[in-house]
């Protein structure tokens, strides 16, 4: 079937698959949501260089955006900002995680990290920092501080908002 004699699918509603037919069928939100964890993982990737704010946002929103509790995350990052590693730390409620400064420190030197991005998300739908967010932070950068590893930012992801502290001046 050619893009000319679809079914009356409007594009602006769908995303078109092709099937092991050949045929155009809409995609399922599964199919899409796979398709854009692909694309954003080849942008946020082992060895790539974390240079855009933007794409970090938009590949913690994909990952992050839908779970119903709590996750801790980090990117560790080399001296060229390169990822080295992205790891679920912690995993919580529905409303908090315990997060442990030790651990941290210990994976950051373990993976010779010079830096790291610090994620988590709010199934509350508020992406706001909460005043023990920002305590929580300032004590990871102390920790980390005392090993030459610096906090580049601390994001917040609640559905589609991403709250970046670098960029709320919070850092």
């Amino acid at each position: 079937m050619s893009p000319s004699t679809l079914p009356s699918v409007r594009t602006a509603d769908a995303l078109l698959v092709r099937d092991v037919d050949g045929q155009y069928r809409p995609a399922r939100a599964d199919e899409v949501l796979h398709q854009a964890r692909c694309v954003l993982s080849r942008q946020v990737r082992r060895g790539a260089a974390i240079s855009s704010p933007q794409a970090v946002k938009d590949y913690l929103r994909v990952n992050f955006g839908g779970l119903e509790h709590e996750v801790f995350s980090i990117m560790f990052l080399d001296a060229q900002h390169r990822m080295l590693s992205f790891e679920e730390m912690f995993r919580g409620t529905v409303s908090q995680t315990s997060v442990y400064p030790r651990e941290i420190v210990k994976k950051a030197l373990s993976l010779n990290a010079a830096a790291v991005i610090l994620a988590h998300n709010h199934p509350s739908g508020v992406a706001d920092p909460s005043r023990s967010d920002e305590y929580l932070t300032q004590a990871l950068k102390s920790a980390l501080a005392l090993v030459d590893v610096r906090v580049l930012d601390h994001m917040v992801v609640a559905g589609a908002e991403v709250r970046s502290f670098a960029e709320m001046g919070l850092l």
